[in-house]
């Protein structure tokens, strides 16, 4: 479990360094919506990450 611990707070900063607040938010709504099982709430979550991942390929 602790190796666990440590991965996800090496992913989210991570996703901070990367993709800034916005990053963050989504892996925020990502994993609680996962947690509490809300769909909307993961759904959300991972449209941000997956626009902020993206993004730059779409907009050349």
């Amino acid at each position: 479990m602790p190796a666990l611990t440590l991965l996800s707070a090496v992913l989210e900063q991570t996703v901070q360094w990367k993709y800034g607040t916005a990053g963050t938010v989504g892996l925020l709504l990502l994993t609680v919506g996962i947690k509490s099982r809300r769909p909307t709430m993961s759904s959300a979550g991972a449209v941000i990450l997956a626009l902020l991942v993206t993004g730059p390929a779409v907009s050349s």
